[in-house]
Order: structure tokens, then sequence, then C-alpha cells
């Protein structure tokens, strides 16, 4: 597929689905009126291999259902593969793009249901050190797309690297997966205390995934919270409910496709369309700076400070 399909697909009016308003209605939480501020969602893990990738590729294609445009940022500069999650091929990534050969619009990736993927390749700590030139570039081409879709989700990479941070930093907000592995949750601790500590960020919304049943994900939840209460007291952690584990995910990864696809009515698959229908109706913080180009901006802003661990 002509990858420059992607520009023209965010440009057609898909009919919302059925219960939902369309894009430019007043549709609570979700698709704003027109001259829209995309809501700008980070979705990120203490460590690796909890399925951060696969909730964030699941959860974009929820919101495509519900009529949302959606574009997703693959930010694990060292270990993109959302593209290999859902079986494409990106023939350009920001890369590309940085190094002049491509327009942003021509590295967009179709994805299911219209989902829109902006790869970053692997490997690229340019994405966060770029001259005067390039970042007028990006942000003028980033206004561009920014007109034609209502959510952005970045899938960082795992973990408290540089880039983990500036992204956090820059969203309007995080959601930190967890599943109920002691390391799982100690690492995401970690993440929320640099962040907390060191970088005032006080709201996380807490995912848990892999959980058995809903008991035990409200346990792993108890757990970081009064860890957080005790040592972060200006923190505020909002529990998002779970996804259950389910044996058609692996098997979804599998045939390289996503969940929502091959299983839409297996339990995870219900869970992520009930999480997509939570977070559509939820009131973000700084509704009206959550734009593109602030976005952008803001990733800037904090890369210019201390963001080590």
């Amino acid at each position: 597929m002509d990858q420059a399909q992607g520009l023209r697909l965010i440009k057609q009016d898909r009919p919302a689905a059925p219960g939902y308003r369309t894009v430019n209605g007043a549709e609570p939480g979700g698709s704003p009126k027109p001259g829209r501020n995309p809501l700008v969602l980070a979705i990120s893990s203490g460590k690796g291999g909890v399925g951060k990738t696969n909730v964030v590729a699941n959860l974009g294609l929820a919101l495509a259902r519900q009529g949302k445009r959606i574009l997703v940022l693959d930010a694990d500069l060292g270990l993109a593969n959302i593209d290999i999650l859902l079986g494409l091929t990106p023939r350009f990534t920001l890369e590309h793009f940085l190094a002049g050969h491509k327009k942003l619009q021509d590295i967009l990736l179709p994805g299911p249901e219209g989902l829109l993927i902006l790869p970053a390749g692997s490997g690229v700590p340019e994405l966060v050190d770029l001259d005067e030139t390039q970042k007028i570039c990006l942000l003028n081409e980033m206004d561009q797309l920014s007109q034609h879709i209502d959510w952005l989700l970045i899938d960082t990479g795992a973990g408290i690297s540089t880039n983990v941070l500036y992204f956090n930093l820059a969203a309007q907000e995080s959601i930190i997966l967890v599943t109920p592995e002691p390391t799982s949750i100690t690492d995401a601790y970690a993440l929320i205390k640099i962040l907390a500590t060191r970088h005032q960020k006080k709201n996380f919304l807490i995912l848990i995934n892999a959980a058995a049943e809903e008991g035990e994900a409200k346990e792993v939840f108890r757990k970081i919270s009064l860890v957080a209460d005790r040592f972060l007291s200006s923190v505020s952690l909002d529990y998002l409910g779970f996804i259950p584990f389910d044996k058609h995910i692996p098997m979804a990864v599998k045939k390289q496709q996503a969940l929502l696809e091959l299983f839409p009515h297996s339990p995870a698959g219900k869970s992520f369309t009930d999480l997509s229908r939570l977070l559509t109706d939820r009131p973000f913080r700084n509704r009206n700076e959550g734009n593109v180009q602030f976005f952008w901006k803001q990733v800037w802003q904090v890369s210019n400070i201390n963001v080590s661990a």
C-alpha cells in the first residue's frame, strides 16, 4: 500500500460508529470541534515484556472504531515494533524525514480501521535533538496532521531512559502499564517516582495488564498506591481497570494482527473496547493545551533539562 495514502485517509470523513457523534460533533471527552486540539496520551511501562505495544495497538483500534482519527507514534526509538505487531512493513521512518529525504505525510503508515502509524525507526536519538530548521519543519508538518486527528498515542520505550521521560513529561496524560509480576510493579513505581520527584509530574493513570481477574488487578494497584501514598504524597494515581490474561493475545501476535481484528469478543478484546470508551468519556487535564504542536514543543523544552535517572 502506498504510504502517502496515509494522509489521504485522514482527510476522508469516515462515518462514526453507531451510537457516536461524528468527529466534528460535541462528543464528551473525545473528538473536538473544528480547530480541534488532539489529545496526547503516552503509554509507558517500568519494564519491557509487559504487553505495552499490544495495548497501544488495540487501544488505538478500539478508539478508531468509535469514529476517532488516531495517530500512533512508535517512540520506542531503540526497539520500534508496532509495525511488526500489525504485520506492516514501513518503507520510510522519521529518520528519513529528519534527514530531509521524505515529507512527514510520505512516512505515514496506514493500519487497520484507518489507524495511522508514524514509525520512528530504531536507534534515532536525533528525534529529541533537532536543530532549529528541523524543528520548524516538523512543527509545520505536524500542524497539518493535527487538523485531521483526534488522538495522538505515544508508544514509548520501557524503563527510565531519557526518551521515556521526555515523552511522558510532554504528553497530557500518562498511562503506566503494570502486570502482576513483582518486577513490573517495582519498576513501574520507579518510573513514577522519577517523573514525580525530579520533574514534578503528579498525575498518572494505572492500567493493569494480564491479570487473572479483577481482584488481582486491584491488588496490584493497591500495592503501588500504598507505596506512592507513603513516599510520594502529592502524586495522584487513577485506576483505569485491567486487561485480563487471554490466550487469544499470543495467537493474534503470532498472526501479526491486532487482537480486535481476530478476536473482538474475547475477554481482552472486550476490555480494550471498554477502556476506549472510558478514556473517551474522561475529562482530560490541560485540555486546551492538548495539541500536537504543543506536545513537540514540550518534548524539546524538557530535552533541554536534566532528565537523567
